[in-house]
């Protein structure tokens, strides 16, 4: 009977709870679908376009190149948090924070806003844009940080 078993006899079967499955597909959709959305909006030649004004100066390779690791890395988080891996969910924290830090600074004019930046005529203005476009992530945080079992599950693994 133990040849069928699916599991062996010292593995427990990991029962994750539905709003941790919910974040981390949340995690893995948004990604895909930005990187679809973006590809759909710029085009082939649009892409080419983005990618090469993107390598035109080391900095502006490094932030592109930074940008595509923060994106693999927020996709294995999620992967991860699935696992029940408690340090999953905070390097997406931190991702989080690093990527909006970012987008205010550049939105600002501190860093290289045709490459990545968030349209305004004021600080509100940006900020707000900023709050809109990083909601999905608040909702996703808060799924995997402020419901019990979603803490305990973190806590057990």
């Amino acid at each position: 009977m133990d040849i069928l078993s699916k599991y062996p006899a010292g593995q427990a079967k990991l029962n994750v709870p539905t709003l941790v499955y919910i974040a981390a597909i949340g995690i893995i959709t948004t990604r895909c679908l930005d990187v679809l959305m973006l590809f759909n909006t710029l085009g082939v030649q649009g892409s080419i376009d983005f990618i090469q004004r993107s390598v035109q100066t080391w900095a502006l390779t490094l932030i592109f190149f930074a940008s595509l690791v923060l994106l693999f890395i927020e996709i294995r988080c999620a992967f991860v948090i699935l696992r029940g891996r408690n340090w999953g969910r905070w390097v997406f924290l931190a991702t989080q924070i690093i990527s909006s830090v970012y987008l205010w600074c550049a939105s600002l004019g501190w860093g290289y806003p045709e490459l990545f930046s968030i349209p305004g005529e004021s600080k509100s203005a940006i900020l707000h844009g900023l709050f809109m476009q990083k909601l999905p992530d608040l909702l996703v945080l808060a799924l995997l940080f402020v419901p019990l079992r979603s803490r305990r599950f973190f806590r057990v693994h």
